[in-house]
């Protein structure tokens, strides 16, 4: 498959990116700065800006799917729906966070006593970017939200999936590794179970 990746150069996007490369996928790896970006086979590197919609868009055009991995504070999402529209890409995943799952039956984590108020914005920003994905028609959309720890570590392609829910392990953690997020998304770019939803991984 052919992949637009924005924001390739990140903790996730990085990793996102070694994944599809191993899978054989061709990928246009996006980012402001592109010297960050890992030389794999089949990557094409772009220098693109999320902001910037009208010049972003011919770089996502022609592919078959289009992943964003960037910050929601640093985005903006009717500028990415545009730029993904404008391109003609019929399919759009979101790299998603935690804090808007659901720690308890009806209540989001970010809403919860003792959410670190340096991660609420993003975390609320997140919330509200999957809010305004709900009410997209015209794209086939994925949000995939990690578990509450999200840190570099192995890929072991060992791991569970969720919908609404934040999962925790038998220990009482939540927590996935950048590299088997990679593999999670991967799997739904490659065979798509979660069209129009959110969902989450977690060991």
């Amino acid at each position: 498959m052919k992949i637009a990746l924005i924001g390739a150069s990140g903790q996730a996007g990085s990793r996102i990116l070694a994944e599809l490369s191993a899978r054989g996928h061709h990928v246009t790896a996006i980012a402001r700065d592109t010297s960050k970006i890992a030389t794999l086979p089949g990557v094409t590197k772009a220098v693109g800006d999320a902001a910037e919609p009208e010049a972003l868009a011919p770089l996502l055009a022609g592919h078959d799917a289009v992943i964003s991995s960037i910050h929601f504070l640093a985005s903006d999402v009717e500028k990415l729906l545009a730029a993904v529209k404008q391109a003609g890409v019929p399919r759009y995943l979101v790299v998603g966070g935690a804090g808007s799952l659901e720690g308890a039956p009806g209540q989001k984590i970010f809403d919860s006593p003792g959410f670190p108020a340096i991660y609420l914005a993003e975390a609320k920003a997140g919330g509200a970017f999957l809010e305004r994905l709900k009410q997209e028609a015209a794209l086939d959309w994925t949000f995939l939200s990690p578990s509450a720890e999200f840190h570099p570590g192995e890929r072991t392609g060992s791991f569970r999936l969720g919908t609404e829910q934040l999962l925790v392990s038998e220990a009482g953690r939540s927590h996935i590794s950048f590299e088997d997020y990679a593999v999670a998304l991967a799997n739904e770019i490659e065979a798509p179970q979660h069209s129009r939803r959110r969902f989450t991984v977690g060991y």
